[in-house]
């Protein structure tokens, strides 16, 4: 399936939820927000939420410094 991931393609092999994909990219949920076809989705509902087939997803990383 492909899927724009930060605005570039991206091909995952078959059903994912956002969690899968954040693991599958060693992403910590607790470090970063996700937006799916511009709606941000909860941190508790990234083990229920699945990605389709064209989807738009945002991956958003916090990066503390100062």
């Amino acid at each position: 399936m492909i899927v724009k991931l930060n605005g570039k393609d991206a091909e995952l092999s078959g059903k994912t939820t956002v969690l899968g994909l954040l693991e599958s990219r060693n992403l910590p949920p607790e470090s970063v927000v996700v937006e799916i076809n511009m709606e941000i989705i909860p941190a508790e509902n990234y083990g229920s939420t699945e990605i389709n087939d064209g989807d738009h997803l945002e991956i958003l990383r916090f990066v503390g410094g100062g």
